[in-house]
């Protein structure tokens, strides 16, 4: 795989599917997102994220009660490294213009505005819809795997 390269300064975006591969340990984007864990709770910069993360990552663990999943969402959300932003008037502005201007789904054009809003540095995501977001700083999941296979 190809490495994923961090910023030296600034939050770093992590979309609702980084975290359901970190916690559900979805190879190979467990083993790409462990350097990103592992320097955010060494303090050299947050994981941002919207707080709809919270409604789209918890759906199946809650549909299929599995109690355990759920619970480790929870604390991931809950660690000190991880900044869920609140979804204000202002964001669901901005979502409302980006997806305007790209066709985005509601949810992904929240997650780009809330981004964009909080300055974030790096936006990492398995979704290349966000590619079309001008001035979003996106890292696709599947282009690293897909360097390592042509390497």
């Amino acid at each position: 795989m190809g490495p994923l390269t961090l910023p030296a300064l600034g939050p770093v975006y992590l979309d609702a599917n980084g975290f359901i591969y970190s916690v559900e340990r979805v190879e190979p984007y467990r083993t790409l997102l462990e350097s990103l864990w592992q320097q955010a709770r060494a303090g050299e910069f947050d994981v941002a994220s919207s707080d709809i993360t919270v409604l789209e990552t918890l759906v199946k663990p809650l549909r299929e009660g599995d109690e355990v999943v759920e619970m480790l969402l929870r604390s991931v959300f809950d660690a000190h490294e991880v900044s869920l932003i609140p979804a204000t008037r202002e964001l669901w502005e901005d979502a409302a213009r980006i997806r305007a201007d790209t066709g985005l789904k509601t949810p992904d054009a929240l997650h780009a505005a809330t981004a964009l809003r909080a300055g974030c540095a790096l936006f990492i995501t398995n979704d290349t819809d966000f590619r079309r977001v001008e001035g979003l700083p996106v890292v696709v999941l599947d282009d690293l795997v897909e360097q390592e296979a042509e390497a």
